[in-house]
């Protein structure tokens, strides 16, 4: 899975996408640092243990650099930036039942919007699986020859190739 690039001077707008998925009940926003174990636990139960760790770093970040989709009080996705290198998306996720929402499109989004906030003028997206969703949300690129990039010999990968 090779990487992409993202240049944030050329994002889309995410407002209306925001506006739309709060008038139906889900808030998009910067986890809180009290949140961590709830987050934290709910990626360890949902997605690969090493994203756990990914997701203790961006909350160790003043700001906090993990966003979190919340439905009901319930927890329903989550996206990390600055967590395992500087200028790095990711990792991500959404919950099965709230997929096709939007709510990975607006996690991206807000991720990224930060990013921009913050200085970067580029992102990027690491061994990324679904290129197609990359490229159309925000206008991600492919970085040539850049498999396996950063996770080259990481130890988690020589035990176990799911995480």
């Amino acid at each position: 899975m090779s990487d992409m690039l993202v240049p944030l001077y050329k994002l889309p707008e995410h407002h209306a996408l925001l506006r739309t998925l709060a008038e139906s009940g889900i808030e998009i926003r910067r986890g809180l640092v009290p949140e961590k174990h709830k987050v934290t636990a709910w990626v360890r139960e949902n997605f690969r243990p090493s994203w756990v760790d990914e997701c203790e770093a961006a909350f160790a970040r003043v700001p906090v650099s993990c966003w979190i989709a919340v439905e009901k009080g319930e927890l329903i996705g989550f996206g990390c930036y600055d967590a395992t290198c500087r200028g790095f998306f990711g990792p991500t996720g959404v919950s099965e039942a709230a997929r096709g929402k939007g709510v990975g499109k607006a996690i991206l989004l807000a991720c990224l919007h930060a990013m921009q906030a913050e200085g970067y003028g580029y992102a990027a997206i690491g061994g990324v699986g679904p290129k197609e969703f990359y490229a159309k949300a925000a206008g991600a690129i492919e970085i040539p020859d850049s498999t396996p990039g950063i996770y080259k010999g990481m130890l988690s990968a020589l035990r176990n190739p799911n995480g």
